[in-house]
């Protein structure tokens, strides 16, 4: 099957600052695939580069099928209400608002109450709403959730969700491990304009080691390990040579964070 977007030897520079420097990405039909990376990485650059915000100095970007953007820092105007840019995009656009998509978001709920009256996730679900409103195959979002509380970002990866679910294509970015791992069905991290890792949240996090434990009467044994079988056979062994029954076996997966970081510091050295 053909990508969704494709990215080959994308090139960036800021003058004399090289931001992109050759950057490779694909991202599949159906899933929702995100940018990591510290500041400075090249994540907002890349994409505005997909959206055609900004040119390229060199390399091919295609994407398969329509577009839809939410910008990192979007604004409109503070007197407009919520319906009011609903219904001025759908024009621009050539669409007709989609009743079910705006209650699914809340925007019909807002009311009469104007930009500036509303909270930063009213905001956030409004832009979104304004992205969907072409009906896109692939939805960019840069850091959906940034300034959202628990309940806000909680309701924006649902609605995140159900857009996959239904076919939709979503590349993001994101500071937020923890919301990568949860959220995303793939993700690239960017070091220095390039993508140094490509791949699901579960192999990143494999990347670093396992933690297995095994509990007798005198407390927990723990061991930081990259060979679990191995590191629990030997736990289970000097249990059993010292009499000790065993009351419980814990083993931990390998945290993304701590790839993520581990990948991040190899820049630095």
């Amino acid at each position: 099957m053909r990508p969704a977007v494709t990215v080959r030897g994308l090139e960036k520079a800021y003058g004399p600052r090289r931001v992109l420097r050759g950057l490779d990405l694909e991202v599949r039909r159906g899933e929702i695939f995100a940018l990591l990376g510290a500041n400075g990485a090249g994540k907002t650059t890349a994409l505005e580069c997909i959206e055609g915000l900004r040119r390229c100095d060199a390399g091919e970007i295609s994407v398969d099928g329509r577009l839809g953007v939410q910008l990192q820092s979007g604004a409109l105007p503070g007197h407009l209400r919520a319906m009011e840019a609903v219904r001025l995009f759908a024009l621009w656009n050539g669409t007709a608002p989609d009743g079910a998509m705006l209650a699914e978001l809340g925007v019909d709920r807002l009311g009469k109450r104007p930009y500036a009256a509303m909270s930063a996730g009213q905001k956030r679900r409004l832009h979104l709403a304004l992205a969907l409103l072409r009906r896109p195959d692939v939805l960019v979002l840069d850091e959906p959730t940034a300034g959202l509380d628990v309940e806000g970002r909680s309701a924006l990866h649902g609605c995140i969700r159900r857009l996959r679910d239904r076919g939709c294509t979503v590349l993001l970015s994101s500071h937020d491990a923890a919301e990568v791992e949860r959220l995303c069905d793939r993700l690239a991290v960017l070091r220095d304009g390039r993508a140094v890792f490509c791949g699901t949240p579960a192999e990143l996090a494999a990347r670093s080691p396992r933690t297995v434990a095994v509990r007798t009467a005198d407390g927990w044994i723990r061991r930081e390990t990259g060979d679990v079988g191995g590191a629990l056979l030997a736990l289970l062994e000097d249990a059993r040579r010292r009499g000790a029954a065993v009351l419980d076996v814990e083993v931990g997966r390998g945290a993304l964070e701590h790839s993520l970081l581990e990948l991040l510091e190899e820049g630095t050295e």
